[in-house]
């Protein structure tokens, strides 16, 4: 009996539109396939007229739902709202008058924001026609720019073939372009290595010195034990999980005989996608690692916003900022996970 192994990295190839492949046919994409390089410049100047303009309009009543300042001055003291958030009650003053009150602060609007970008081998996969390699530079590029053009500063550490990069944050068209080049550099040979998430978080928590807001951007396939670094760093900053995926990760179609790939240590799989038996095993160990995954990010209090490589970009986020908008009037603690996925 054919023994499926879970490959935590395994690339499945689609057939083309409109075709299906031949009976006894084995389907393979390379996973050493050079992924499409884009001119940063001519990249922002397309997602400034149609994506970042329309959120540009859209998001000036919400953009502090999108992000928080972090200032810490004292203004005042009033009676507690339902409404308001329970983590800014003031418990000596409630015990001493026997009414809630919360605490209000001048909020700073000066953010420093990091990407934290896992460019390993499993972004490339894309089953149609865009990979999360493609997306997770989109959603920077619009992030990144929102960001500077209000006046705020952005950097990156990039997880990149086991390798880890520092771009330090400043402010300005000319650093969103530079983090648009380091995304694009494909120079560096694979290590055979699974992504170690924990190693990226680690990074950041030496890295980053003063409280920031930080945007974890990353499909999150990676060896296990990354929850607990997730924890520490969200204890000092903001921190919002980006998680794209390809919906053939969730659940592979019958495509007949195809070779699986892990995208980083190259490994091969021979499998019959028509066996219900398969497809059935490869669907519940996606469904582990989903709880797995929604598990981690409850623990550590951290917003997700999942992207997939059919979303729109500019919906999704408008629907995260709504998301985050309703939980701030709900006041609903920090330990609830919130995920949104764009239709």
């Amino acid at each position: 009996m054919f023994k499926f192994r879970q490959s935590s990295k395994a690339k499945a190839p689609a057939p083309a539109p409109g075709s299906a492949p031949e009976g006894g046919a084995s389907a393979h994409q390379s996973a050493g396939a050079a992924p499409r390089r884009v001119d940063p410049d001519t990249l922002l100047r397309r997602l400034e007229w149609t994506v970042i303009r329309r959120l540009d309009g859209l998001l000036q009543g919400d953009y502090r739902n999108l992000l928080r300042g972090f200032g810490l001055d004292f203004a005042d003291l009033r009676e507690y709202q339902p409404h308001d958030d329970v983590r800014y009650i003031d418990w000596n003053v409630t015990a001493r008058l026997q009414t809630p009150y919360v605490r209000e602060f001048q909020e700073d609007r000066e953010i420093t924001a990091w990407f934290l970008l896992d460019l390993s081998g499993s972004v490339d996969f894309g089953s149609r026609n865009v990979k999360k390699r493609e997306l997770s530079i989109e959603l920077v590029t619009v992030l990144s720019r929102l960001l500077t053009r209000y006046g705020n500063r952005v950097g990156a550490v990039i997880y990149r073939n086991g390798r880890l990069q520092v771009v330090p944050p400043r402010g300005g068209r000319r650093q969103v372009l530079h983090l648009l080049d380091r995304m694009q550099r494909v120079d560096e040979q694979a290590d055979g290595k699974e992504t170690d998430l924990a190693g990226l978080l680690k990074k950041a928590e030496q890295a980053i010195k003063r409280r920031s807001a930080i945007f974890i951007v990353s499909d999150f396939i990676s060896t296990p034990g990354w929850g607990k670094a997730l924890s520490l760093l969200a204890r000092r900053h903001e921190i919002v999980a980006a998680r794209l995926f390809d919906p053939m990760e969730l659940a592979l179609p019958d495509l007949g005989l195809i070779v699986l790939q892990d995208a980083e240590t190259g490994e091969q799989l021979f499998v019959d996608t028509q066996d219900k038996g398969f497809r059935e095993r490869f669907r519940e160990g996606a469904e582990r690692r989903e709880a797995e995954l929604r598990t981690a990010l409850a623990h550590a209090g951290v917003d997700c916003l999942e992207l997939a490589t059919d979303d729109q970009l500019g919906e999704a986020l408008l629907r995260f900022t709504g998301l985050r908008k309703r939980r701030s009037q709900l006041a609903a603690g920090g330990g609830a996970v919130h995920r949104q996925r764009a239709p």
